[in-house]
């Protein structure tokens, strides 16, 4: 039979887990979502920003697997169906705008405030252990940089 304590320990491990998979699968999905936006880009500048993007979360992704693992859990593998069904939209939109490079810029500062968002509410209602804390706070700070460079390149666009 368990104690308490061992139940909470249980619920918390299982609780940081569920948080880092769920971030682990919007960072698959905004490095497909950024891929995809490269390829509507018209602007080479904005397709390498595009993919210096992808790339970012590449290794997010890749932080949060290893993060898993180091919990003796299966990482998830793939993203998920909402990141298909908005790279799906931002195909409808760019078809509809002729892949502006506009539209596909908001696409970006939407999909980056909505991870800014999820962040901030796993880094707010999760205690995680310092060394898990430290790489999400880290992330965090490098989407917003990505969301602040994003807000400056669509300036550019006007």
């Amino acid at each position: 039979m368990k104690t308490t304590l061992e139940e909470a320990k249980e619920n918390s491990h299982e609780d940081i887990v569920n948080h880092l998979q769920q971030l682990l699968e919007k960072n698959y999905d905004a490095e497909a979502g950024y891929k995809k936006a490269m390829t509507d880009a018209d602007s080479s500048q904005l397709k390498n920003f595009l993919k210096q993007q992808a790339v970012l979360r590449n290794r997010f992704a890749t932080e949060l697997d290893k993060e898993i693992r180091d919990l003796n859990e299966t990482p998830k593998e793939k993203g998920s169906v909402t990141g298909s069904l908005h790279r799906t939209w931002i195909d409808i939109k760019t078809a509809v705008t002729g892949n502006d490079d506009e539209a596909v810029l908001e696409e970006c500062i939407r999909g980056e405030k909505a991870s800014v968002s999820e962040y901030e509410d796993a880094l707010t209602n999760q205690q995680f252990p310092p060394k898990i804390q430290h790489t999400l706070s880290k992330q965090v700070d490098e989407v917003k940089a990505t969301l602040h460079k994003v807000k400056s390149l669509e300036d550019l666009e006007d």
